[in-house]
């Protein structure tokens, strides 16, 4: 029996020591193969689902390896518990002398230089954010790690965490004059001498992937990668691999220029008349996409009035400022930095006026308070596959969802790995669940078309009976914003005309994280919601019995990325249906799905109100992909089995 088999064994460290653990055959299975792929250098594509143990699965083999390891998430919930829980668990059963260290993005860290330059300036939108910055000013005095996570005393996303953390753009790096107090570089030095690494999808790709600010150093010295969560690299890729210069970045430029002359050229009148000059600029072109949130492709965007004018006017006022600043630059290690991002950014823009390379998509993103011109590669395959090939070492990529049945063809082509030699070893574990008794898919009869003017209303009319059934403890997911807004008004409106009193809950209202917590505390709410909450959100037990998800996650068709992709797909000859939308949807899909049983006790009804998964040939893919529940159409059957399940728990 090898290490990995005796640790899982009914007798072995892990059961000695963790009172709750159970192995699991497909737990074991894919620890074994896991420590297969470590010891030959091989790539590991694997699917486990929900239950299967997966973290432990890699943990193990990872700690008994005798190597260096980064794993690497696709969030930084995940990241935390890996880090303060499982890893230290694992270690401590095995007893393996193996370091380990977190890793997060530099947004992550107080910085001592941007957090004294704020707080010496003083302006300040709200009392509320010149009270956070004073709040982390006396963290930063007695933290260890400077990790944000830790202040419990500033929210999250306060302001004020902006003047008080670094960006890529205004870290000055070696140069800067606080550089022994650097949290990041702490750090990244410990990592440098950790056996086990914990980062997370977003830094691997802007730290490790890019080679950027010295984290190049990392990745050439570990002996193996691990991904957890890895349905997530595609989209995180195209993001990192592609460039974007943004209305944001203009105005944190104009901040940041602006505070550096008023502690290093306050003389310099002429500088600050161009930072205002800049912010002018940068929202006069947010107004040119009116007030909602869109993406538009390039095309779209230089249609509309002003605009070409309104770049031309941000192309113009950073050439301004790039002027003054040529003049002052020397007076501080700051300015000298102001200088080198505004010709970066001047030059971003200039690369999406007049693209020169055919392979990037250029587009525009447009959100409440900026707009982001973006060029994204049609794809990342080649560039990913170049990275897993020029070292020697293991690849892991294991989620809940990345294959279409047992097919993961679509999921190595995105990355690329299916043109690698030898081919990477796939394996699909299915959830230890009993989904067909624990679980029931209901597809409602009557459904109109998805595109019809009254589809929300049709939802409502179908989730309203199951949500009385199940006495709250729902989540209804949609596939848009508005979709969302208009089935909580429809569902606010049913709840209150039958008399009912269930909290209604919806995205929005407050952070994902206290959302979460007060769906949990409440124990009989409703929450309506979109897609941030299709993945990475486990509420087990009896506070969630009931999903209802409105359509199937196709990408909206006038999506700039996907029309690009699909175009592209079409000129090769290969069906962008079959070949791209699809795959996606079934793997979003998985992932919406996923929330309903989290543990072996969990009861509930999956509701998929889109008519085309029972009436489209293509519906059989999606259902076939899913969990193995039993299936029903009739109303029913559903509202019994939730009638069924015991009343909520009053909190």
């Amino acid at each position: 029996m090898s290490a990995v088999e005796q640790a899982f064994a009914p007798d072995g460290p892990l059961a000695k020591a963790i009172p709750t653990f159970r192995a699991r055959a497909q737990q074991v299975e894919m620890a074994g193969l896991i420590d297969q792929a470590l010891r030959e250098h091989r790539v590991l594509v694997a699917e486990a689902g929900t239950g299967t143990g997966k973290t432990f699965a890699y943990l193990v083999p990872a700690l008994l390896s005798g190597g260096k390891v980064i794993i690497s998430t696709g969030t930084k919930t995940l990241q935390d518990q890996l880090f303060n829980r499982d890893l230290p668990m694992v270690r401590a059963a095995l007893k393996v002398p193996v370091s380990i260290a977190l890793l997060k993005g530099r947004a992550n860290y107080v910085c001592p230089y941007h957090l004294a330059r704020h707080a010496a300036d003083g302006r300040f939108i709200s009392p509320q954010d010149a009270a956070d910055l004073r709040a982390i000013a006396r963290f930063a005095q007695t933290t260890q790690t400077g990790d944000k996570a830790e202040c419990t005393a500033v929210r999250e996303d306060s302001p004020a965490w902006l003047a008080a953390t670094s960006t890529r753009d205004n870290c000055l790096g070696q140069d800067c004059p606080n550089v022994k107090e650097c949290f990041v570089l702490a750090a990244r030095r410990a990592a440098m001498e950790a056996d086990v690494v914990v980062v997370n999808h977003h830094l691997f790709f802007a730290d490790v992937m890019l080679r950027d600010e010295g984290m190049g150093e990392l990745l050439p010295a570990c002996n193996a990668v691990i991904f957890d969560e890895a349905h997530q690299l595609p989209e995180t890729a195209s993001l990192f691999f592609g460039q974007s210069v943004s209305t944001g970045q203009a105005l944190d430029l104009a901040r940041d220029t602006r505070s550096e002359t008023i502690a290093a050229a306050p003389d310099c009148r002429d500088l600050i008349d161009a930072t205002r000059a800049l912010e002018k600029a940068a929202r006069d072109l947010r107004l040119v996409f009116g007030s909602e949130s869109a993406r538009l492709s390039a095309a779209q965007a230089e249609a509309l009035p002003e605009f070409d004018a309104k770049v031309q006017a941000l192309a113009d006022e950073l050439a301004r400022i790039e002027a003054v600043l040529e003049t002052q630059a020397e007076r501080s290690e700051g300015l000298a930095n102001c200088l080198r991002r505004v010709q970066e950014m001047g030059e971003r823009l200039t690369h999406w006026r007049q693209p020169e390379d055919t392979e990037l998509i250029r587009w525009a993103e447009v959100f409440s308070q900026s707009v982001a011109l973006n060029a994204t590669p049609l794809y990342v395959s080649d560039v990913f596959r170049r990275q897993l090939e020029g070292h020697l070492r293991a690849w892991i990529f294991t989620s809940a969802t990345l294959a279409v049945g047992q097919d993961f063809g679509h999921y190595c082509r995105e990355l690329g790995l299916a043109w690698l030699e030898p081919p990477p070893l796939t394996a699909v574990w299915g959830s230890p669940f009993d989904y067909g008794q624990q679980a029931l898919l209901y597809a409602p009869q009557g459904m109109p078309d998805p595109n019809a003017p009254d589809y929300s209303e049709a939802v409502a009319r179908k989730a309203l009976p199951l949500i009385r059934a199940a006495r709250g403890r729902a989540f209804v997911l949609c596939t848009s914003l508005r979709a969302m807004r208009r089935v909580h008004q429809l569902l606010a409106d049913g709840l209150s005309a039958a008399g009912e009193q269930l909290p209604l809950l919806l995205q929005g209202e407050g952070s994902r994280t206290e959302l979460l917590a007060r769906f949990r505390r409440l124990g009989n709410a409703v929450l309506v919601a979109s897609q941030s909450f299709w993945e990475g959100v486990d509420v087990p037990g009896d506070a969630l019995s009931l999903v209802v998800i409105d359509k199937l996650p196709f990408a909206p068709p006038d999506d700039p990325v996907l029309a690009a992709r699909v175009e592209h797909l079409q000129k090769s000859g290969r069906n962008p249906f079959i070949h791209y939308q699809l795959p996606r949807t079934v793997i979003n899909m998985k992932q919406g799905a996923g929330r309903l049983i989290r543990s072996e006790h969990d009861r509930g009804v999956l509701c998929i109100c889109d008519p085309r998964m029972v009436d489209k040939p293509y519906g059989k893919v999606v259902w076939r992909s899913l969990p193995p529940m039993r299936r029903t159409r009739v109303e029913a059957e559903a509202v019994e089995f939730l009638m069924q399940l015991p009343p909520p728990i009053s909190p």
